[in-house]
């Protein structure tokens, strides 16, 4: 009996060992790269970067680079289906695997373009005009 209880111990402190994880991933690359990155208004350094992530949804993106025109745009990551309840527990908890969850966001920067002076002063006098 008391062998059997040894076992049973050994065994599911092995299991738990074993037990499979997540991996989450965010990788940014831009075109061209070193463009500063923020991610829900939190920067998490230049292009190509890799950044874990613990959490599903919604993303503010915020990427800078001096000479192009900003970026800033909303992107969401899906929840793939061994992040569904219940089957979340099993995938990592039970599941002596590790499952990879990456994203690959790749943005092209434009480069900043300077604008017409006549343009400018023309809008400058709309604004004048309808503000008085």
């Amino acid at each position: 009996m008391i062998k059997r209880n040894i076992f049973i111990l050994v065994t599911g402190v092995l299991a738990l060992m074993t037990s499979g994880c997540v991996e989450r991933i965010i990788k940014v690359t831009t075109e061209p790269p070193g463009a500063l990155l923020w991610l829900n208004d939190e920067e998490v350094g230049a292009t190509p970067v890799t950044v874990p992530f613990t959490w599903y949804g919604k993303y503010d993106v915020l990427i800078r680079k001096e000479g192009y025109e900003t970026i800033h745009i909303p992107r969401e990551t899906p929840v793939p289906w061994f992040q569904w309840p219940a089957l979340d527990f099993v995938c990592e908890i039970l599941m002596p695997l590790t499952f990879k969850d990456h994203h690959d966001w790749h943005y092209q920067l434009e480069e900043q373009t300077s604008p017409d002076t006549s343009e400018l002063i023309q809008r400058a006098q709309s604004l004048r005009n309808q503000a008085q």
